[in-house]
């Protein structure tokens, strides 16, 4: 991971055709494509792939969670659980339609805690949102059952493990809805964009109104379809969709490669007795784009990160100080600091924020290490790589 690594001639190649024909947009232009439909080859190759009945392409993974909310007609004041170990895109998604997140507990899979999200559920809940955080998975059948128990929708956002399954099944195809996103950084990438995820043909066909100003893509004529509903401009181009498609037939490819190269990081520190490992759930195999790891504490944690990065070893993150993906550090959220006014369901909705007590995340997040998996290393550098953590981190204990 990221996918960007190791491009090459067949993305280009996917890229040049669309090119060659000047038609940057998925819909319309029929007669000037020359067969070529970028948007929707690559949505067939992530039905196929990912073993879901439909799959809309859309034009980032925060747009695909706000997406797959409004399919379920979830917005003004109504609560979606989701986790304090996350990117800021989630609660941004949740929020754009008006809707409320309720942030809650992980535990040490580093994703929801079924319990947390047991506690966390009111009359107002209507969706829970588990994130499949750095290449691992949560208690999905934990959370399935709760949702059936309670009557709410499950949307898997699986943007950060694209390629791990559970018990068989590719995570996105679990939920009432899965979630990716395709950006730059991401295991296969576009550059930008995201797809919707569903095997219920209501939620993929407003999906895919909704993404598109409403259109009912219904004829050949573009100008003459009607617009069942109002929707909202977040379409993918060709020339994104083109990138995805070379890269999601590469998926297997970069998998395998994360998956030795994790290995071997992997048996090399767990000859260090302090270190304990996260845990995946049962049935669960990763997508190994990430070795995410235990210290005893805090200040450990602390200088093992430090010793880490003196010794050229890039790409560890200690999410504790991070700003961008764990509640600690999200004072524009606790405090709504917006462009503009925010609606008092929201405000309501979010009052919670101020007494929160998320000390079981805390210790978790204070203690935790996850090491990016990069496909572009070669064995030997992946070996040099293991000698140089194990030094640095028995250096400080």
């Amino acid at each position: 991971m990221p996918g960007f690594e190791l491009f090459g001639d067949k993305e280009r190649k996917e890229v040049n055709d669309v090119l060659e024909s000047g038609v940057l947009m998925r819909y319309g232009f029929d007669a000037m494509r020359n067969g070529h439909w970028k948007a929707k080859e690559l949505e067939q190759a992530l039905q196929d792939k990912l073993q879901v009945q439909h799959a809309q392409l859309v034009s980032s993974g925060t747009a695909a969670v706000s997406i797959a909310l409004a399919a379920a007609g979830i917005g003004a004041g109504d609560e979606v659980i989701m986790p304090t170990f996350t990117f800021v895109a989630s609660f941004e998604a949740i929020m754009m339609l008006g809707a409320v997140p309720v942030l809650v507990d992980i535990d040490d899979t580093l994703t929801l805690n079924p319990e947390a999200v047991k506690k966390a559920i009111t009359p107002n809940t209507k969706a829970i949102m588990p994130v499949h955080m750095c290449g691992s998975m949560a208690n999905l059948d934990a959370l399935k059952d709760i949702c059936n128990a309670n009557d709410l929708i499950l949307i898997e956002d699986s943007s950060q493990a694209t390629g791990a399954t559970y018990k068989g099944k590719p995570l996105g195809s679990i939920g009432d809805f899965g979630c990716l996103s395709l950006d730059f950084v991401k295991i296969i990438t576009a550059g930008e964009g995201g797809a919707v995820l569903t095997n219920n043909p209501k939620y993929a066909m407003h999906a895919d109104h909704y993404s598109d100003h409403g259109h009912d893509h219904k004829g050949n004529d573009r100008g003459a379809e009607t617009h069942p509903f109002l929707g909202y401009n977040f379409r993918i181009s060709e020339l994104h969709a083109a990138v995805g498609l070379a890269q999601i037939n590469r998926l297997d490819e970069f998998v395998a490669i994360q998956k030795k190269n994790y290995t071997i990081l992997r048996d090399a520190l767990a000859q260090i007795p302090e270190i304990t490992f996260r845990t995946v759930p049962d049935g669960g195999v990763e997508s190994y784009s990430f070795l995410s790891f235990f210290l005893p504490d805090l200040e450990t944690t602390r200088k093992a990160s430090a010793a880490l990065k003196e010794n050229g070893i890039d790409a560890c993150f200690h999410y504790y100080d991070n700003q961008w993906h764990y509640i600690r550090k999200w004072q524009h959220l606790k405090d709504l600091k917006t462009l503009y006014p925010v609606s008092q369901e929201v405000k309501n909705g979010l009052k919670y924020l101020e007494t929160a007590d998320y000390s079981k995340s805390d210790a978790l997040i204070a203690k935790n290490i996850s090491c990016l998996i990069k496909l572009s290393w070669t064995e030997e550098e992946v070996k040099m790589r293991a000698e140089k953590m194990v030094a640095a981190i028995k250096s400080i204990l």
